[in-house]
């Protein structure tokens, strides 16, 4: 524990006492910051605390149809190299905290897929669109293949604040559910 020189202060437990005490021993300022994450109600989350990301990077359509077959809305972030992308990334890394596992967030590199991209027909990146409601179509048209099965799914583009709050907002208007309860 530190060594605690209480000369220059009134009262030992005093916030100064407290700030004198973090500066000799940083472990207490850990377990402070502990207890207050743990107790205090009006604790923001900064710096948040971030598992491993759970975006999901495309790899390929297959994958990301196997994805909408789960039934879960997906967050798809269409994205290029650039500085905004690494602020995007870490948007998306606290989104997916919050709604994880009843949205899916994943995030395509257009320059490595970029017949992917081109088929959004949209020209200004990074853009995010949400895909929700997979369901069968009723009209199969012509197949090549008699395994192949036709999907119609609900394409919604994102134009709210990008971040967890617009995220919660954007699918609270949109009636996409997003936990358990109903």
């Amino acid at each position: 524990m530190a060594n605690l020189s209480f000369n220059h202060f009134q009262e030992p437990d005093s916030l100064a006492c407290c700030i004198y005490c973090v500066m000799e021993d940083p472990s207490f300022f850990d377990k402070m910051i502990r207890h207050l994450r743990s107790t205090c109600k009006c604790y923001t989350g900064y710096p948040k605390d971030l598992e491993p990301s759970r975006v999901i990077h495309f790899t390929s359509e297959r994958e990301f149809v196997k994805l909408l077959h789960e039934g879960f809305p997906v967050v798809v972030a269409f994205t290029i190299r650039g500085n905004y992308t690494q602020h995007l990334d870490k948007v998306l890394a606290e989104a997916v905290v919050e709604f994880y596992p009843h949205v899916k967030f994943m995030r395509v590199e257009c320059p490595k897929y970029p017949g992917f991209c081109i088929t959004r027909q949209k020209k200004e990146y990074p853009f995010i669109e949400i895909f929700h409601s997979p369901t069968q179509a009723a009209n199969q048209g012509r197949v090549a293949d008699p395994n192949i099965t036709k999907y119609n799914v609900k394409v919604l583009p994102f134009n709210y604040d990008v971040s967890a709050y617009g995220f919660r907002e954007f699918f609270k208007r949109h009636g996409i559910r997003t936990s358990d309860s109903k």
